[in-house]
């Protein structure tokens, strides 16, 4: 974190309240450890009670950040709100949402699996469930203004068929996980058109290729990226000080890019969003 911050500038987020999911293993993990180890108060998130407790106990035994460990399944939108409760229940204010948990494609033989909810698994978890918690945390995070809110995304995206959204007809494994980071990507650009960038900025990002992360080994293919360009990345646009109110951005690792062109496509997100709301009961 020290080089991270020596490079970019970094806001002081000491005592700054930080929830990270899929925080308990890969990227997501070293995101949080050197968020603490900056002073931060981090919420670890994940599904595996004992990978978030060693986790906790390495930033307790580090002395600098403080954490807590809070569990949720996010194949369940209950659990979502359960964390979302939980989290609403503990803190004041939250300064930095960083939505990273996400499951992959399953590789080549990849079968269609459906969520707790009866939803297509990689919509419910990649998308949705950060739609959801987002929409709940959100009182939260104007608190914490000036606060950020830092997508976990893909270079990986396919135009999102309306018709089909839960791929009943045709199921590609790929294809469900890209449909995923789309829908991150229309939600990112939606949310940065609907808050003022000095209360919360909202931007997304292609941490790095194929990291070596237990996601990408168990899709079948080799790792050519380490976890720490991703983190490095995924930590840029959290708390870069060059990106103070920015907003709306996809960024390809540190580099401002463009993604699929549905994402500029204002009915489409005007439709996703409408499908959102409904599927989690927002509406």
């Amino acid at each position: 974190m020290n080089q991270i911050l020596a490079v970019f500038g970094s806001m002081n987020i000491e005592n700054k309240t930080v929830l990270v999911t899929g925080s308990t293993d890969g990227v997501g993990r070293l995101v949080a450890r050197r968020l603490a180890d900056q002073g931060a108060r981090v919420l670890i998130h994940g599904r595996d009670r004992t990978r978030g407790e060693r986790l906790l106990k390495e930033i307790r035994a580090a002395h600098r950040g403080s954490a807590a460990f809070l569990p949720a399944d996010f194949s369940s939108l209950a659990e979502v709100r359960r964390l979302a409760d939980t989290v609403r229940q503990t803190c004041d204010r939250l300064d930095i949402l960083i939505n990273n948990a996400g499951i992959g494609s399953g590789g080549a033989a990849g079968k269609r699996e459906t969520s707790q909810d009866g939803l297509e698994l990689r919509f419910a978890v990649n998308y949705l469930a950060g739609f959801l918690l987002t929409r709940a945390v959100l009182p939260l995070l104007m608190l914490g203004k000036p606060a950020r809110i830092v997508n976990v995304s893909s270079l990986g995206q396919h135009p999102i068929d309306f018709d089909d959204v839960m791929l009943t007809r045709g199921y590609s494994g790929s294809r469900a996980y890209a449909q995923s980071k789309l829908a991150q990507i229309m939600f990112t650009f939606d949310l940065a058109r609907e808050l003022e960038p000095e209360t919360v900025t909202a931007n997304c990002l292609h941490p790095a290729t194929y990291m070596a992360t237990t996601m990408v080994r168990q899709s079948g293919v080799t790792p050519i990226s380490t976890v720490e360009e991703g983190a490095e990345a995924i930590l840029n646009l959290a708390v870069a000080d060059e990106l103070d109110g920015c907003s709306g951005q996809f960024y390809n690792g540190l580099r401002p890019s463009k993604p699929n062109p549905q994402a500029y496509d204002d009915t489409a997100r005007e439709r996703l969003r409408v499908l959102s709301l409904r599927l989690t009961g927002l509406a």
